[in-house]
């Protein structure tokens, strides 16, 4: 915590919220070593009981993934980690409002004022010969964000107008640093020549290593191209045509972004309801899922709903999930292609996935395991796994009974079976960005704008996209095996596996397939 203090803060530290840490060359150096450090202590450590031999694994794959990592340091490569990580900090103060307002400004003063500093660091780290130009014109449009974020819609969280003209003035001066760094990208961008892909040989070793999959990038190109063929006859018996009958679906959306946003708040207290009245989980106490538009400094990066967790160190249990509006003066057309991906048909697979018994449910009932290892180091695999595997869970459950929400389900299953073929395609050097885009347009409901932003983020986030589908399989598979042992039902399963962590699937397995009941703290039926 006291080397990622942004992480710290996020998870629910007090003692970190004046800094957002060091950006520096030796700072990043100095974390890599640290991995490395650590991971050899750790390979000295048996024979512990079964819940901390559990603890010791998850660390240990978390630190193989860090020192993986360090022979492509994303630090040298992408401008994002300066940009999205702050920012996304200085939001998250007002978001989950975890001291009193004037101790807010405050730690947001302290941390604006290291602004200029980290953007410095990220003109002195970047190296031109590894920094792609894709990433760097990715950053782009969000740093040119930082400005109106600083100054207007940060202090807007701020009821105190003496303390809301301080945080504005505060916000003035580091959005000058931010403008120049944009201008200096712009430029390095021209000159940039590295290449986003990761390569065969570190995608499986994060796959066989981190993730615990044993497989690596080419096994989980085929099973993507296999689900996906699996994914697509099933559309076709259900509709037909169903690429063309998603596209006749997508034109009853909603109307305006205001409508997008309160079907979006109808739907997630509906499945929260379906979950309560077919008892499918158990609830933790005070948890509250809000439904709110996107902040605007994440507008230009996503297209598609979003979740963020309530402090997982913390005793709150209040989530947002978020609805992603267009950025401000963003044309009819660009708002006319983000209603039509969030259609009508979507929208309850989308309140699912985000919510419940998707990520809210999930990370709130998370909270109350005992165990803050599990809380503090999370795998996407899991985290996305379990939100796909509750949109088929709900299906199987008789939750999707409208067939065009079905197949708007169904749709959404292939589009994440679609991504584990472009990720691995991508990031091995088998497809161009071209054929991506292509490849994703062609092969689920997406719309060309909406196609170009997922590509653009795989480039960026190279093994997460693949987690989804991947996750889900692995999940169900568990529970099919939990069931046969007559472990318990299908709430406890999910009461437990869900309530152990977002541990990576090998952990998991291990976790649930010796435990009966619930690993998360106190709750509601």
């Amino acid at each position: 915590m006291d080397t990622h203090p942004i992480t710290a803060v996020a998870l629910g530290s007090l003692a970190h919220d004046a800094t957002l840490g060091d950006f520096t060359e030796d700072g990043f150096l100095a974390c890599e070593r640290a991995a490395q450090t650590w991971l050899t202590r750790f390979a000295s450590v048996h024979d512990q009981d079964p819940d901390t031999a559990v603890d010791v694994e998850l660390v240990r794959c978390h630190l193989r993934g860090e020192t993986a990592m360090a022979a492509w340091p994303a630090w040298r490569r992408d401008p994002a980690g300066y940009v999205n990580a702050p920012l996304q900090a200085l939001y998250g103060t007002f978001l989950h409002r975890m001291r009193p307002e004037p101790e807010l400004v405050e730690s947001a003063m302290a941390r604006i004022a290291e602004l200029p500093g980290v953007f410095a660091a990220c003109r002195a780290n970047l190296d031109q010969d590894l920094a792609a130009p894709l990433l760097v014109r990715r950053t782009l449009g969000q740093l040119r964000t930082a400005r109106r974020f600083l100054t207007v819609h940060l202090p807007a969280e701020v009821g105190d107008e003496t303390l809301r003209t301080r945080l504005a003035a505060a916000g003035e001066t580091a959005s000058a640093a931010a403008d120049d760094l944009a201008d200096h990208l712009e430029a390095f961008a021209e000159r940039a020549t590295g290449d986003w892909r990761m390569g065969e040989e570190l995608y499986s070793a994060l796959l066989t290593g981190r993730e615990l999959l044993g497989y690596g990038a080419g096994e989980l190109h085929a099973r993507g191209e296999t689900a996906y063929a699996e994914l697509a006859a099933e559309a076709t018996g259900l509709a037909g045509d169903w690429r063309a009958e998603m596209a006749r679906l997508q034109e009853d959306r909603p109307a305006t972004l205001s409508e997008l946003l309160a079907a979006c708040v109808r739907e997630t207290e509906q499945a929260r309801t379906f979950l309560r009245e077919h008892d499918l989980v158990s609830f933790a106490d005070g948890e509250q899922c809000r439904v709110v538009p996107a902040p605007q400094f994440l507008r230009p990066l996503l297209a598609v709903p979003f979740y963020i967790a309530p402090p997982r160190l913390t005793a709150s249990r209040v989530g947002h999930h978020f609805v992603p509006f267009t950025p401000e003066g963003a044309s009819e057309d660009l708002v006319a292609q983000r209603l039509r991906g969030n259609s009508t048909a979507q929208l309850p697979s989308f309140a699912v996935h985000e919510a419940y018994p998707g990520h809210h449910w999930h990370l709130s009932w998370m909270a109350g395991n005992p165990r803050a290892i599990r809380k503090t180091f999370t795998t996407s695999y899991f985290l996305e796994g379990w939100a796909l595997y509750a949109e088929r869970m709900m299906r199987e459950q008789g939750y999707f009974t409208d067939p065009a929400r079905e197949l708007a389900h169904l749709d959404m299953r292939l589009f994440r079976a679609a991504r584990i073929v472009v990720d691995t395609a991508l990031h091995c050097g088998d497809m161009t960005v071209a054929q991506a885009e292509e490849f994703m347009a062609a092969k689920s409901s997406l719309t060309a704008a909406t196609a170009r932003a997922e590509v653009n983020r795989y480039c960026a986030w190279p093994t997460q996209a693949p987690s989804y589908l991947t996750g889900a399989l692995e999940i169900e598979r568990i529970r099919t095996d939990y069931l046969a042992a007559g472990l318990g039902d299908l709430k406890s399963f999910h009461d437990t596996i869900a309530g152990s962590g977002a541990l990576p699937l090998g952990l998991a397995r291990r976790v649930v397939m010796r435990a009966a009941t619930p690993s998360a703290g106190t709750g509601s039926d």
